[in-house]
C-alpha cells in the first residue's frame, strides 16, 4: 500500500482525502508542484526588484490601507505583522481532524504556483501535517469573504514561532515545539502571509469533514428507516422502480432501490399486511431521503471545485507576466451551499424523528413506547421527546447565514459571505442528524422483536444482531441516555465505502 501521497496538479477528489486520512498517508511535493512553486517565487523575487508601482499586498498595505506603500526593506516586517494582527480568533478550537484536513488543502492551493510562496513554507506546513503539529484554532473570527483570515493567521502562527498547537498529545507553544524539532521559524518573503491568510481552506476542511460523515449519515438514514420499517411492519409496494423511473429524480431511484435491496428476502415485509398505505414518513422514504442525496451530490461538486483551485490573492501569472488582484477568495459559493446542505440534513432528521414517533404510538400491534408493562415502565417515551429537541434545534440553525452580510475594513469589504458561520453550524446540524438516526435505531431495533419469530432479511439481521452486541434489548426501564450514548458510537464506528 503506497503510504504517501503527493501533491501535484491531479484531481483531488473528496475520497481521495478520506483515503489519505483513513490511512494516515504523509504528504509529499511532486516534483511537477516543487516546480511551479520555485518558479512562481523566482518570478515575483525578479519582478520586485524592476517593478516601481504599488502591487496590493506586496509592498502595499491590506484592506482599507490597500493605497499605503511599503517600502522594500520592511517587505518581511510586513507579511509577519499581518499574520499576528489577524491572530484574532476565538470561541471553541477547531476539531483536529478538521484542522488536518485545513493543512492539507493549503497545501494544495499553494501547490499550483499561482500564490508566490517560498518551497520551505509549504515544507514546513507539509511537516506539520505529516507530524501530527496541529496549530490551535478557533472557530469564531472569519466574515468568509477576504479569504477565512482569522482562522488561517491561527494557521499560521506556528511558521512563524508563534501561537500554539497539538503537539505529543498535548496543547503547547509552538516555539518550543520548533526547538525539539530543531526547526527555524520561516522568514516571510514578500506576499507570503498574504497567500497564507487568503484563501477558503477554513470553510473548505469544514466542508470536506461535514460532506464526509453525510454521506454516511445518508447511507444509515436508509438502513436504519429499513429497521424502522420492519418493526412498523411496513409495505414495500412504495419502493417499485416503475414508480420512480415516472419521477426519474436521481436520489429518488437511488434511495427506493437501497431500500429493496435491505429488504429482500424479509419474512416481515412478505407477510400479508391489514393496512393499505403507510405513513409518509415510511412511504415517502425514497422522495425525502433522495432530495437530501441529490443536495449532497450538488454540495460535493461545489467542494471537489473549490479544494482544487487557488484561493487567495493576488494571483500570480507567470507564463502572461501578470499580477491581478481579484477576490477568488469570497466564500459565496460555499456560504449558499452550506445552507442548502444544512437545510437537507435538517430534514433527514426530520423524517427520522417522525418515524420513531410511529414506532412509539401503539400501533400496528406494537405495545405503547415499545415496552412491556406500559404505565409501569416508560419504555421509549422520552427518547423520542430528545429527538423532537434536536430536530427542532436543526430546523432553527437551519437559517441560512449566506443572507447576511455586515461591512468590514472601511467599507473595503462590503460584500461578505458569512460562510465560515455557515460552516460551523452546519457541522452542528450533522453531529445532530447522528443523534437524531441514533434514537430511531434504538426504537426501530426494539420494535423490531417484537415481530418475532419473523425474521427481517438477512442484511438486516446481521446489522441488528451487530448493534445487539453493544445495546441490549429493553425489558424494563433503565437509563437510556447510555443506550443512547452507546448507539452513536456504533454509528461512529460503522465503515461504508463511499462514493465520490
Amino acid at each position: 500500500m503506497e503510504t504517501t501521497y503527493y501533491i501535484s496538479s491531479d484531481l483531488l477528489s473528496i475520497d481521495a482525502i478520506q483515503t489519505i486520512l483513513l490511512e494516515d498517508k504523509k504528504l509529499a511535493l511532486s516534483e511537477e508542484a516543487i516546480v511551479n512553486i520555485e518558479k512562481c517565487r523566482k518570478y515575483l523575487d525578479d519582478k520586485m526588484k524592476s517593478h516601481e508601482e504599488p502591487i496590493y499586498g506586496i509592498n502595499t498595505g491590506f484592506g482599507s490601507l490597500c493605497n499605503v506603500i511599503i517600502s522594500n526593506e520592511n517587505l518581511t516586517k510586513l507579511q509577519e505583522n499581518l499574520i499576528k494582527s489577524h491572530a484574532c480568533g476565538t470561541g471553541e478550537e477547531v476539531p483536529s481532524e478538521i484542522v488536518k484536513i485545513m493543512l492539507l488543502l493549503k497545501i494544495q492551493s499553494l501547490s499550483y504556483g499561482h500564490s508566490g510562496v517560498q518551497l520551505a513554507t509549504v515544507e514546513r506546513l507539509i511537516e506539520f501535517y505529516n507530524n501530527d503539529i496541529l496549530p490551535v484554532i478557533y472557530t469564531q473570527g472569519s466574515l468568509g469573504a477576504s479569504g477565512d483570515l482569522a482562522p488561517l493567521a491561527h494557521l499560521s502562527l506556528p511558521l512563524l514561532g508563534e501561537g500554539e498547537v497539538y503537539y505529543d498529545g498535548f496543547r503547547q507553544p509552538s516555539s518550543k515545539v520548533l526547538e525539539k524539532m530543531n526547526w527555524q521559524p520561516i522568514e516571510m518573503q514578500s506576499k507570503e502571509g498574504l497567500a497564507l491568510l487568503n484563501g477558503t481552506q477554513f470553510m473548505s476542511a469544514y466542508g470536506v469533514y461535514i460532506l464526509l460523515k453525510s454521506c454516511k449519515l445518508s447511507y444509515l438514514a436508509d438502513l436504519i428507516g429499513a429497521v424502522s420499517l420492519e418493526g412498523f411492519d411496513g409495505r414495500i409496494e412504495p419502493f417499485n422502480d416503475l414508480i420512480h423511473l415516472v419521477r426519474p429524480h436521481k436520489g429518488q431511484i437511488q434511495t427506493a432501490r437501497r431500500l429493496t435491496e435491505f429488504l429482500e428476502d424479509s419474512e416481515i415485509i412478505a407477510q400479508p399486511k391489514k393496512h393499505v398505505q403507510d405513513p409518509y414518513s415510511f412511504r415517502c422514504m425514497p422522495q425525502v431521503h433522495g432530495a437530501s442525496k441529490d443536495t449532497i451530490d450538488y454540495v460535493k461538486k461545489v467542494f471537489r471545485t473549490e479544494i482544487n483551485s487557488v484561493t487567495d490573492n493576488p494571483n500570480i501569472f507567470v507564463g502572461e507576466d501578470e499580477i491581478i488582484s481579484g477576490g477568488n477568495f469570497h466564500g459565496q459559493p460555499l456560504a449558499l451551499a452550506f445552507d442548502f446542505l444544512g437545510i437537507a440534513l435538517s430534514e433527514l432528521g426530520s423524517i427520522s424523528e417522525r418515524r420513531t414517533y410511529q414506532l412509539i404510538s401503539g400501533l400496528r400491534e406494537l405495545p405503547a413506547f415499545l415496552v412491556d408493562n406500559p404505565g409501569l415502565n416508560s419504555g421509549f417515551m422520552i427518547p423520542q421527546y430528545t429527538a423532537a429537541s434536536i430536530a427542532s434545534q436543526n430546523k432553527q440553525l437551519a437559517t441560512p447565514a449566506s443572507i447576511d452580510s455586515i461591512v468590514s475594513s472601511n467599507g473595503q469589504e462590503d460584500h461578505v459571505s458569512m460562510g465560515a458561520n455557515a460552516a460551523t453550524k452546519t457541522l452542528r446540524i450533522v453531529d445532530n442528524l447522528e443523534r437524531i438516526l441514533a434514537i430511531e435505531l434504538l426504537n426501530a431495533s426494539q420494535a423490531l422483536e417484537f415481530r418475532r419469530p419473523l425474521k427481517s432479511s438477512e442484511f438486516i439481521e446481521m446489522f441488528i444482531k451487530s448493534y445487539r452486541d453493544e445495546v441490549s434489548f429493553v425489558k424494563e426501564d433503565r437509563i437510556l441516555h447510555y443506550d443512547i450514548e452507546k448507539t452513536i458510537a456504533f454509528l461512529q464506528s460503522f465503515q461504508i465505502e463511499l462514493e465520490d
